[in-house]
């Protein structure tokens, strides 16, 4: 079974900056899509970024596109997201996931990131 675990979250005053990462595991993470989501308090879960399999590939949501840098280490078996220039919109858990951004096949469990002054 796949597993994918989040760490990085916390809080941060805006304006600041925090890297996620995802460490993945019992799946080929090399040949594997990976995305970025998030889910604010009472919204909807949306997409952040995704980035193919060599790292060379990188899409972003247009409120992301500028602030974040989605990155991977496939040697390492890890997913990054670091974010820059936090607001405070931004608040949410974040997920990682493997496979297409339309329908991802794995997720992990989530980490919170909460941006307040």
């Amino acid at each position: 079974q796949a597993h994918l675990v989040e760490s990085g979250g916390g809080l941060v005053p805006p304006g600041g900056s925090l890297r996620l990462s995802c460490a993945a595991s019992e799946f080929d993470f090399r040949l594997w899509e990976m995305n970025w989501f998030r889910r604010a308090p009472g919204k909807l879960r949306e997409w952040v970024a995704s980035i193919n399999v060599y790292g060379s590939g990188r899409t972003y949501a247009d409120a992301v596109k500028g602030r974040f840098t989605i990155s991977r280490d496939n040697a390492k078996n890890t997913l990054y997201l670091q974010m820059n220039n936090l607001k405070l919109d931004d608040t949410a858990v974040y997920y990682c996931s493997a496979g297409g951004r339309l329908t991802p096949s794995y997720w992990g469990q989530g980490a919170q990131v909460t941006v307040s002054s």
